[in-house]
């Protein structure tokens, strides 16, 4: 039993890909944030050409 808590204890690949997980999920949440705060401000300038273009 001890061997297998030992061998258990020394495998790192379920280690790994937790953290390559939490990496995947940081940037995503990263993107999105951008992605929201960039839609907002880019929102009244492509209603003011919209409009722009309706007017000539």
């Amino acid at each position: 039993m001890r061997g297998m808590a030992a061998r258990f204890c020394k495998n790192q690949k379920g280690t790994t890909a937790i953290e390559y997980a939490f990496i995947c999920i940081l940037v995503s949440v990263g993107i999105v944030t951008a992605l929201i705060v960039i839609g907002s401000t880019l929102s009244p300038i492509f209603s003011s050409v919209s409009n722009n273009l309706k007017t000539s």
